[in-house]
């Protein structure tokens, strides 16, 4: 048996597998955000560990018995946050997580004093990574940088919260910009720029490699038979990789969750900072990856259902069947843009609204906008050499066939939607934990059983593909206006 913990920024999910990687148990405990000014995004490093308590709760009320016989855990995680603990271990305060934007002044300078961020840590300094943003808190928040004895990202404090181990993975590490990802280890020159030293970095383990064990007390509370093997897991995206086995080169997939990303694994390492496209490790040994992010995906569809006081649900409901491109456009910047504008300034707008406009105009117009952004990052891909053929699709979005419909047509590629695509990287982190505890990832990382392909609709593409010509020049014409 082997259990898949996923944080994510709005929810824990674990996922109870069997053998053969058959899922006998689920449980999922709701996160919240807070936002205590413009731009900033935060979360209590300790709701993650009360979540996860309550989510392991959850599944040995449900399979006791195959919750004792667990080997090997897994996780994943939302990237970037910056969790700072003292010498103690304790939080110094609520972990900035990856869509602040408060940093944006502090990314400008790390870029410029310190080229080598984009060389060899790969991404342009953007606000959503770790970097800058410990650089805020040390011109900001000077008291807290001195009492700052180790960072972690989300997972790992987790990890922590269950082993008493500082470890992280090469995925999520190479999203805090002090990862020389090509070596796949701390960079001693890129954590001088942010006044940090690799006695603040956790140590590095490969995702499919064992960090540690889960704490005696830990499995006397949920009655493991054995101590399992906990992985060293992996990055959100990474992590989906792994769930939906995107872990060839040339494998790709589409995440609609809270953000946005088109991911195709790479058998080396290949930035391309013009474009903001990230170039991070992959959860598996000498594999690595690019991604195109957006930083609102479901986000956008969440706003909009919480304005007109529906469900998003209820939403995406009233659109059975497309005909055509929204007659409304939506530029889905609620929190700014990553691939391929970089821009924290930016937000979002609708244009074109009418007398007519109604509910359902606007539901399509912000699944269009997020469609659109998505092909900004296909095309920063393509810019960098790689090419897409046909992409799996994963997160809470993909319940929405008309969603994907709108993509493949957008994309003009093919989407495969698997079994339980909300659970991607709850189910790669599973896997993970499934390969530290066998000590091999032979036959671990299948591509896992499809409920559906969707085909681009030949009646929309050459109409999408003039919708997304006409809204590409949204946004060089509100940066000329000043927005």
């Amino acid at each position: 048996m082997f259990v898949g913990l996923d944080i994510g920024t709005s929810s824990v999910k674990a996922i109870l597998l069997g053998e053969d990687q058959s899922l006998v148990a689920s449980a999922t405990a709701e996160l919240t955000v807070q936002r205590p000014h413009p731009g900033w995004s935060e979360q209590d490093p300790d709701s993650w560990w009360r979540a996860c308590e309550a989510v392991l709760d959850a599944l040995k009320a449900q399979a006791p018995r195959e919750l004792a016989a667990v080997k090997g855990i897994g996780l994943s995680g939302h990237m970037h946050g910056a969790t700072l603990l003292n010498g103690d271990g304790v939080p110094l305060r609520p972990c900035i997580l990856w869509n602040d934007g408060r940093s944006g002044k502090q990314c400008a300078e790390l870029e410029a004093a310190e080229p080598a961020f984009l060389t060899l840590g790969g991404n342009r300094v953007m606000p959503g990574f770790t970097a800058p943003k410990l650089q805020w808190v040390r011109e900001n928040e000077p008291e807290i940088f001195a009492k700052t004895a180790m960072v972690l990202l989300p997972k790992d404090y987790v990890r922590f919260k269950l082993t008493g181990d500082y470890v992280g993975d090469m995925s999520d590490s190479a999203g805090t910009l002090w990862l020389d990802v090509a070596k796949r280890d701390w960079s001693d020159q890129l954590l001088a720029a942010t006044g940090l030293t690799r006695q603040h970095m956790p140590r590095l383990v490969e995702g499919s490699d064992t960090s540690g064990t889960v704490k005696s007390d830990l499995c006397a509370r949920w009655g493991f038979d054995q101590a399992p093997a906990v992985a060293g897991g992996g990055g959100d995206n990474a992590a989906s990789a792994c769930g939906v086995g995107a872990v060839d080169p040339g494998s790709a997939f589409v995440s609609l969750g809270t953000s946005g990303v088109l991911f195709v694994t790479n058998d080396r390492f290949s930035p391309n900072v013009e474009s903001a496209v990230h170039a991070f490790c992959h959860a598996i040994p000498e594999t690595w990856h690019q991604m195109g992010v957006i930083l609102s995906a479901t986000d956008s569809l969440n706003w909009l259902a919480s304005r007109l006081k529906k469900s998003p649900e209820d939403l995406t409901g009233e659109l059975r069947t497309i005909k055509a491109p929204a007659s409304v456009s939506f530029m889905p910047y609620l929190g700014g843009e990553r691939t391929p504008h970089n821009d924290v300034d930016i937000r979002a707008g609708f244009f074109g609204i009418g007398h007519e406009t109604d509910d359902a105009a606007l539901t399509h117009a912000v699944m269009d906008g997020v469609a659109f952004a998505l092909k900004d990052c296909l095309d920063a891909l393509s810019v960098a050499g790689t090419k897409v053929e046909r992409v799996l699709a994963v997160g809470g979005g993909s319940r929405s066939r008309t969603w994907l419909e709108i993509i493949a047509s957008v994309l003009d590629v093919p989407v495969d939607v698997p079994v339980d695509g909300d659970f991607g990287a709850s189910l790669g982190a599973a896997r993970l934990g499934q390969a530290a505890a066998l000590g091999t990832t032979d036959g671990v990382f299948a591509k896992p059983a499809l409920k559906a392909s969707i085909d681009p609709l030949p009646t929309l593409t050459d109409p999408y593909a003039e919708a997304y010509g006409r809204w590409r020049k949204l946004y060089p014409a509100l940066k000329q206006a000043g927005f």
